[in-house]
């Protein structure tokens, strides 16, 4: 099998294709015959080196799959050869096979395309524990969305609509703006021409906003926490700006507002039993029709680099994939 090799830490354009040996399941374990993987923003981390956890080369990067079952493992029974069948994996995508835990596989629903599946575990489960699990958000309350048309922050938009709050999309573009409200955002603001503390306040009538969801950081982070309500919950996804924030604790004192990590990889690994009725409850959320994957951009293996630099220069929207033969 052919497979996306980072053997030294470094750009993109450092990675290789190589051919390995078709790997063999144990017996709690499923081979996936890829069909697609998913490519994020932490992925470009990763293969810098410049992750939260390091993976020391060589490895494979990669943490969103979806194909068919080409084997089970002796112990496997929710999973058979031949089933459509998605997971997020803590590296090993960006292949043509996969070995994979068999607990963190699951069907791909009906109606869902393989494209879309490959994209829908991370971005969706990290988007969904943020607003359940992590912010408790209410119906009624407001929502503002950092970077949101990119994978986590279109599905935080959906998600949010889904779960009855008014959503407030912020993106660098009007490109952007329209596309998530597409996807149900009720406001917009364009940070790149506009202040986002100051469009905060003229669309919240001054009172701000109950949670921030925040893939960026930097100074928009800034901005975000100064436009909370009083006990508002700022949201800390990730750094896709390449700056972490630092938070004045007093903003925090005065608004007794909270600031919420997000590592939902880590958090379903220690909530196994939250994270299948998480999955559950997206897989009805699709078959509703609240949440609709989008895949805008997919390139086959040997494209990698194109499909890198859409992530890295920011000019996504929806979700980017990776195919295979």
């Amino acid at each position: 099998m052919r497979a996306l090799v980072c053997n030294q830490y470094g750009p993109p354009d450092s990675l290789v294709i190589e051919t390995m040996d078709t790997p063999e399941p144990g017996p709690d374990e499923v081979l996936i015959d890829v069909a697609a993987a998913g490519v994020n923003f932490p992925d470009l981390l990763i293969i810098a080196g410049e992750y939260q956890v390091k993976t020391p080369p060589p490895f494979v990067p990669g943490a969103e799959v979806a194909g068919v079952a080409a084997a089970v493992g002796s112990n496997v029974t929710h999973i058979k050869v031949g089933d459509r069948i998605m997971g997020a994996t803590p590296g090993g995508a960006f292949a043509e096979q996969r070995v994979m835990d068999a607990r963190l596989v699951a069907p791909v629903p009906d109606g869902m395309s393989l494209q879309q599946a490959a994209g829908f575990l991370v971005t969706y489960g990290t988007s969904y524990h943020a607003l359940l699990q992590s912010a408790a958000l209410q119906e009624g309350e407001t929502l503002l969305v950092l970077g949101a048309a990119g994978g986590v922050g279109i599905a935080a938009v959906e998600i949010g609509k889904a779960m009855g709050a008014r959503v407030i999309a912020a993106a660098s573009s009007e490109d952007k703006l329209e596309f998530t409200r597409q996807f149900g955002a009720d406001d917009t603001i364009n940070y790149s021409e506009q202040s986002l503390r100051d469009e905060i306040k003229r669309l919240t009538d001054g009172n701000g906003v109950d949670v921030v969801y925040d893939p960026v950081g930097g100074e928009l982070s800034q901005q975000a926490l100064r436009g909370l309500a009083w006990q508002g919950r700022l949201l800390v996804v990730g750094f896709a700006s390449g700056t972490i924030p630092e938070f004045p604790a007093n903003l925090a004192l005065l608004k007794e507002a909270s600031i919420q990590g997000v590592w939902w990889g880590t958090w379903s690994a220690k909530n196994p039993a939250l994270q299948i009725q998480n999955m559950q409850a997206l897989a009805g959320l699709f078959a509703d029709g609240k949440i609709k994957p989008q895949v805008t951009e997919s390139y086959p293996l040997e494209s990698f680099q194109e499909a890198f630099a859409a992530i890295s220069g920011r000019r996504a929207k929806g979700k980017v994939t990776l195919t295979m033969d």
